[in-house]
């Protein structure tokens, strides 16, 4: 009796560790990461404005292999060589081991990267295949190739922001947030004027595509609920719709630094000008550095990397060479932020 006691619970256990086996279904066996084939490696373009619609080429890579049939996504990115990717821009996503690009949208890249036109610069590619959210993507190494642009004006694409501030009027080209990267990642600043304003945000200037906040948690929802801002002020307004998440972020902007009265321990508050967009200030200075802040925090500050005019977040101190009175002007309301220092 006992050793049929046994044999039935061993028989029993072979069983359930088949069944269970079969039930983990399909094994996932990564094989080698995709390889871009096409263009060549080295390969030179020269960008023109005449031939800016045209097919600046085909990339194409290997296909990757899980062990079984499985629908593969293929993100195409591309930065500067000497970036290391830590910026990336994607060309496009596709289930198939190709993507035809055309010139405008390399331009567009590299100008929007800073580059000048006539300039050659080396670029790299990379090929990410995704089969499921739960297993890690698959990177092929870069391809690096040599490209020339052309000097152009940058239409950034853009996000419109309609609301009860404007009229809930979504053609209005006035109230948009943009994206400065070409990466399906939104940035500006929207002035409501008044408490509780409502908004949501809309790609193009119709309703046909809406995005607004069913559970007021960040996400985004397709013909969602508007969102509302509880206070009045100048909001920085995020979106990312590769994610669908938003954020907004009432601000007011100062000045800081060793130039102002207050050195580096106290902002100089700066005056909003609802009609032209822009943050102002006219004070003493003295020789020496400033930066802008928002909210009296370091969190969110902006100086200038290359002493163009050009602000980043985190970028370096902006020198001021000269006692004097000044008046400096932030400018928000555009793609790429910038500032002005007027000697009185």
């Amino acid at each position: 009796m006992t050793k049929n006691i046994i044999y039935l619970t061993f028989l029993f256990f072979a069983l359930f560790t088949a069944c269970q086996d079969e039930a983990f279904g399909p094994v996932i066996q990564v094989g080698s990461p995709p390889a871009i084939t096409s263009p060549a490696a080295g390969s030179n373009f020269v960008i023109t404005e005449d031939k800016a619609q045209l097919a600046f080429g085909t990339f194409t890579w290997t296909p990757v292999e899980y062990g079984f049939q499985a629908a593969v996504s293929y993100n195409l990115e591309v930065d500067l060589a000497n970036n290391s990717f830590s910026d990336p821009v994607s060309l496009g996503i596709i289930n198939a081991t190709s993507l035809d690009v055309i010139n405008d949208k390399i331009n567009s890249v590299l100008l929007a990267k800073g580059i000048s036109g006539g300039t050659q610069t080396a670029m790299a590619a990379r090929v990410t295949a995704t089969v499921n959210p739960d297993v890690a993507p698959v990177v092929s190494e870069p391809l690096t190739f040599n490209v020339t642009p052309y000097e152009a004006e940058i239409i950034y694409p853009v996000l419109h922001v309609p609301g009860s501030y404007q009229g809930w009027n979504p053609g209005d080209e006035a109230t948009v947030i943009f994206d400065q990267k070409n990466n399906g990642k939104f940035e500006g600043f929207i002035n409501f004027p008044d408490g509780n304003t409502e908004f949501k945000f809309t790609d193009g200037p119709s309703w046909d595509v809406n995005y607004g906040d069913n559970g007021a948690d960040g996400t985004l929802d397709r013909d969602g609920s508007n969102i509302v801002a509880v206070d009045a002020g100048v909001y920085r307004l995020k979106v990312d719709l590769n994610a669908l998440t938003y954020s907004i972020l009432k601000t007011d902007w100062g000045l800081i630094g060793s130039a102002t009265p207050a050195g580096w321990d106290a902002d100089q508050n700066m005056t909003y000008d609802p009609v032209t967009g822009i943050w102002s200030i006219t004070l003493d200075l003295v020789a020496g550095e400033i930066k802008f802040r928002a909210n009296d925090d370091w969190g969110i500050n902006l100086g200038d990397n290359d002493a163009n005019k050009k602000l980043e977040y985190d970028g370096s101190n902006i020198v001021i060479g000269e006692a004097g009175n000044y008046t400096i002007d932030l400018i928000l309301n555009v793609p790429v932020y910038t500032y002005t220092v007027t000697k009185n």
